[in-house]
């Protein structure tokens, strides 16, 4: 598979006017998304006040989409992609109102959370491989790689705002009047339902090319072709699992409320500034790599961020410097969409069109896995050794896995441009 150099600069992907529309898509479907885990977070600690409940909501939204994630490759492979996002978020808007209206209502129990949380995971299962299947029917694969870098800054933008503003308008409630019962909770579902509507136009306003529909029935060699191909490919199956890995060892997330108040001392208003750092430093890179994408050495680039990533991470489990622990998670974040770039970059330019739906989909199995994984193996070794020895070792751990895929991987190790001369 070949393409022509990507000689477009960011400005010009933007002004196109259906990549336009994917990039603000993905900026209210993902900020719309976050504002929604916000207030689901919160209302369920105020229902039960239980931290196994908190960790439930994630769970009940993790299992659906790993269940779920087989069979949703090979939908988007066989239907319109584009009306399967379209499906896919309005679902989820009709989820948002639902519990706007049981919020305002004041009949949402733990039960309900729960249950549409799991809807919520179900769908996501859809959405996401549908969006990454899609981009390359609206830029051509030419483009690709500054496309993937713009769309990135969409989601970590609403990765920034949307906790923070969901955050903001639930606290509007007891500040207004607690007897304005649109406030709080249901005034930030309703928020989130209008983004979700917003993000449903902009897909139903695209206009993509025609894709290669897979035509296969469904079977089990169908559900599990994205899963061969991935193995039997090594580049892919090396950048695909070394950020499992990676993240898997080397993510902190889970133990940022520990290392706010017990060792950084910055309490809550630091914490929030922790949890943004990574983000910060992830939008800075995207804008970057729009600007001056990877193109030469790229399994280099790929080891060598994953590698600066494990660094950080030895970083921030050693610092007491509040200043330098921001620093570190920044730095975490801009190594990481390196990483993220290049291997999502590699996996649509190796997969046929017919195929990208199913491939998509076992790669967000990898990353949800990696991160629902990676919080909870923190999480064990923080409590059998304290959570700077579980970060530490962590990072140390990722960087042990960098020096082991250069020789189990070579021609990961060796791959020079994104696209292979034809």
């Amino acid at each position: 598979m070949s393409a022509a150099p990507d000689t477009a600069r960011p400005a010009a992907l933007l002004r196109q006017p259906d990549f336009f529309r994917f990039w603000c898509m993905r900026l209210l479907a993902t900020a719309s998304g976050q504002m929604t885990m916000v207030a689901l977070g919160w209302q369920m600690y105020e229902l039960t006040g239980r931290a196994w409940d908190l960790g439930l909501v994630g769970l009940a939204q993790f299992l659906p989409a790993l269940l779920l994630a087989l069979p949703a490759g090979h939908t988007i492979d066989s239907r319109d992609r584009q009306r399967v996002l379209a499906m896919a978020l309005a679902v989820q808007a009709a989820v948002a109102l639902v519990l706007a209206g049981a919020s305002q209502q004041q009949v949402l129990g733990r039960n309900g959370v729960l249950l549409l949380s799991m809807v919520l995971g179900a769908v996501r299962a859809f959405q996401m491989p549908a969006a990454q299947a899609l981009l390359p029917q609206l830029v051509g694969l030419d483009r690709l790689p500054r496309a993937l870098a713009l769309s990135s800054t969409a989601l970590q933008g609403a990765i920034i705002g949307g906790p923070a503003l969901g955050g903001v308008l639930y606290a509007l409630r007891p500040a207004l009047a607690v007897q304005w019962r649109a406030a709080g909770a249901p005034m930030v579902y309703g928020i989130a339902a209008l983004g979700f509507v917003a993000a449903l136009a902009a897909v139903l306003g695209l206009k993509p090319r025609p894709s290669q529909r897979s035509g296969e029935p469904p079977s089990l060699a169908s559900l599990f072709a994205g899963l061969g191909f991935i193995w039997r490919r090594q580049v892919m199956l090396g950048a695909v699992s070394l950020d499992l890995f990676a993240v898997l060892l080397g993510g902190a997330t889970a133990l940022l409320p520990i290392f706010a108040k017990d060792i950084l001392a910055v309490g809550p208003w630091g914490l929030g500034l922790l949890r943004g750092a990574p983000a910060v430093g992830a939008l800075a890179m995207s804008l970057a790599l729009a600007r001056w994408p990877v193109q030469r050495r790229t399994g280099a680039w790929l080891l060598g961020a994953v590698g600066v990533y494990g660094l950080t991470m030895v970083a921030f489990g050693l610092s007491r410097w509040f200043p330098l622990s921001l620093a570190a998670l920044a730095l975490s974040g801009a190594a990481d969409m390196v990483s993220v770039v290049i291997r999502q970059t590699l996996v649509q330019l190796e997969t046929p069109d017919e195929m990208r739906g199913r491939v998509s989909a076992v790669n967000s199995v990898f990353i949800g896995a990696s991160n629902q994984l990676g919080e909870f193996e923190s999480g064990a070794i923080a409590a059998w050794l304290g959570p700077v020895a579980s970060t530490v070792s962590g990072g140390v751990g990722t960087l042990l896995v960098v020096l082991m895929w250069m020789r189990l991987f070579p021609a990961l190790a060796q791959r020079d441009r994104l696209v292979r001369p034809a």
